[in-house]
């Protein structure tokens, strides 16, 4: 056994990175409030051109990169982590672009490399699709330094946090999804990554095939999901089944959109498209996940209070103001509004997270 393979004892690591995952974060709000030009707290040219890949390979990309780390317990692992919120911070910086754009490449590459031992370690269908959904990071990081647009490229990222979030799912739930649940979302996962390149090569066509794909994957995934069960208890179970829910309802909007148009394109379907999946569905399940996977990776508690339910109920309720009434009517009011009251949603289920955290103690 080498030094980088050598397990990590402490967990006093983790919180710092966090840190650049929190950056991307704010730096991504911040763009967003530049993209509805109302005053923002920085106000940088390149922001808004980049503020895409910073949310979801700097910040979600970070803090599923450094959930993975953490399962893995050797010290190479937390390059992944490491190199995308370095390379997401790096896109921000008063550098050239591609040093950042490179950073992310690498970052996403040691991801797929993190899934590697995770699949000797045990053979499990939930981590394949995990290190697809890797690969397709990888790849759309990739072509994104090469030159390729940023709309070009939704349906790569897309695919990352969906099948990430899927695997996650059979990974946490596999017992209760059925004996054969592993091979057929394999199968649901190879398709999804079979649209995803087809909308690179053919868009039109392309797109029909990942809507009809995504509307599949998802639809699977809320029948055979526990969640269906655990609605009806009461609590931390119930709370997280709501979120899970919804979330599952969101992706499904997003695979609707993408059967019926061509996000692509730039217009409401393109905005649809995006916070359906990076806000609705994303953020729902890292809302339903948090009470769980935040005190492994910090080492503290987040004990679940009914006051959660608050910023969950305002972001549902702020995108069916957004897309629905703001891309779908084209009521430019109704999706400013909706705009801000998803930043508020984000921002009031941090600060009670962190209050929450603070009340709940060492792990």
């Amino acid at each position: 056994m080498t030094v980088l393979d050598a397990p990590v004892r402490s967990g006093a690591w983790r919180p710092v990175f966090l840190v650049p995952a929190g950056l991307s974060l704010l730096a991504g709000l911040d763009a967003a409030l530049i993209l509805l030009d109302l005053p923002a707290p920085v106000d940088a040219d390149r922001l808004p051109e980049v503020h895409g890949f910073v949310l979801v390979l700097g910040f979600v990309g970070t803090l599923i990169a450094l959930e993975r780390a953490i399962a893995l317990g050797t010290r190479w692992g937390v390059m992944a982590p490491a190199l995308l919120g370095l390379g997401a911070l790096l896109t921000l910086a008063p550098l050239p672009l591609l040093v950042g754009q490179l950073a992310l490449v690498a970052g996403a590459l040691s991801l797929v490399a993190v899934y590697l031992p995770l699949w000797r370690r045990q053979a499990d269908e939930a981590v394949l699709v995990q290190a697809l959904g890797a690969v397709l990071a990888a790849g759309a990081a990739g072509l994104w330094a090469g030159g390729v647009d940023v709309p070009v490229l939704l349906p790569w990222l897309v695919a990352f946090v969906v099948l990430t979030i899927a695997g996650e799912r059979l990974e946490l739930a596999g017992l209760g999804m059925g004996p054969n649940a592993g091979a057929v979302l394999v199968l649901l996962a190879v398709c999804v990554a079979v649209g995803v390149v087809a909308s690179l090569l053919a868009p039109q066509p392309g797109s029909a095939f990942l809507g009809v794909t995504l509307a599949v994957l998802v639809a699977w995934l809320a029948a055979h999901d526990v969640a269906r069960r655990t609605v009806r208890s009461f609590g931390l179970p119930r709370y997280m089944a709501v979120c899970m829910l919804t979330a599952y309802g969101w992706a499904a909007v997003a695979a609707g959109v993408w059967l019926t148009s061509s996000p692509a394109d730039g217009d409401g379907a393109y905005d649809a498209v995006v916070h359906a999946v990076f806000l609705g569905f994303t953020l729902s399940m890292v809302m339903a996940h948090a009470p769980v996977i935040f005190p492994a990776v910090v080492g503290r508690d987040l004990p679940y209070h009914p006051s959660l339910y608050v910023p969950v109920g305002l972001l549902h309720v702020s995108l069916l103001m957004r897309v629905w009434l703001g891309d779908g009517l084209d009521l430019p009011h109704a999706w400013r509004l909706g705009a801000v009251l998803n930043i508020v949603a984000l921002l009031s289920f941090l600060g009670l997270a962190a209050g929450r955290v603070v009340a709940g103690g060492r792990r």
